[in-house]
């Protein structure tokens, strides 16, 4: 498979923006901190900043060290992950270390599975010895994912929105 996750660039706008408004449809932010209307270079630059540890003030202080990757396959963005190599409180309980999504268009293709595997290699390549995966608890298309690559059912636990969420550990 052709799939590679690299950093976003300025020039991803219009693709980026698409994917924000088709996955919000579905309750999932693609742009994780995008803020619509807001210069897609400062975004662009504060996902930088964050890649680099750099604390931010804002809607920014509270995020740990992360990565943000766009998944392209042939030139198209496909899907996006979000790699924490450190757990806040609400990573812990309900978040995880890697958060994923593909965009309904691509969806059924093994993208997310290829995506999780190669974000997994970069969560370990920066420190994290065991990942925590989490999904809501009807979602089985992401649970059958997780456990397709590892990962072990922890507990089921109910999240800050009264939603039912199933916690992993692979590693």
């Amino acid at each position: 498979m052709s799939l590679r996750l690299r950093p976003i660039l300025v020039t991803d706008e219009q693709a980026v923006r698409a994917a924000h408004e088709v996955m919000a449809v579905e309750g999932f932010t693609f742009g994780l901190g995008y803020e619509p209307g807001e210069p897609f270079a400062a975004y662009v630059d504060a996902l930088d900043k964050k890649r680099g540890g750099v604390t931010l003030p804002g809607r920014w202080e509270h995020w740990v060290a992360s990565t943000f990757l766009l998944a392209e396959v042939d030139g198209e963005i496909v899907g996006r992950s979000s790699i924490r190599f450190e757990l806040n409180d609400f990573l812990a309980h309900e978040g995880g270390h890697i958060g994923y999504g593909v965009l309904p268009a691509v969806r059924r293709r093994g993208y997310a599975t290829e995506i999780l595997r190669q974000s997994l290699v970069i969560a370990r390549d920066g420190g994290v010895e065991r990942a925590l995966l989490t999904c809501d608890d009807d979602n089985r298309a992401s649970a059958t994912i997780i456990e397709r690559c590892g990962g072990v059912l922890e507990s089921v636990v109910v999240g800050v929105e009264r939603v039912r969420v199933r916690r992993y550990w692979i590693g």
